[in-house]
């Protein structure tokens, strides 16, 4: 059981830095279409700024997120155990793709800039997946009986 909460906090952290981080850069690369020149070290200022700032409201979703989504892949998984390389980085994905699809339903507008447009959006659920995969490789498989 330690084993399994362990690979849910790295995956939980993991795909957090990374949304995050990708969130930061989506609204660098915004700026610097508008012609903004922003310096390497101003962009790792950001985002780490990003990282910590977003902890109070970005991660305590996607842990909730990951939790019911990692959940249900687990009971489908006890009937399909081979999908397993599969399941968990889906689960991460589309935790996060209903994340954003339930705040935009919710407020009319999605606090997260970067997933206004698709390609911003598709990053997101990217990190979601990053995440699936580090809760699978984390995570024991289980025994068969």
């Amino acid at each position: 059981m330690l084993r399994v909460v362990s690979a849910y906090l790295l995956a939980v952290i993991v795909g957090y830095v990374a949304a995050a981080a990708a969130t930061t850069q989506s609204v660098m690369s915004s700026l610097a279409d508008m012609g903004v020149v922003v310096p390497f070290s101003d962009r790792l200022a950001t985002t780490g700024h990003d990282i910590v700032g977003m902890v109070a409201s970005y991660l305590p979703i996607i842990a909730i997120a990951f939790a019911i989504a990692f959940a249900v892949a687990a009971l489908v998984l006890r009937w399909q155990p081979d999908w397993r390389w599969f399941g968990y980085p889906l689960a991460g994905g589309v935790a996060i793709l209903a994340v954003h699809m339930a705040l935009e339903f919710t407020f009319g507008f999605t606090p997260v800039a970067a997933v206004r447009a698709l390609p911003g959006l598709t990053i997101q659920v990217l990190c979601g997946v990053l995440g699936g995969w580090v809760f699978l490789r984390a995570c024991p498989a289980p025994t068969r009986r």
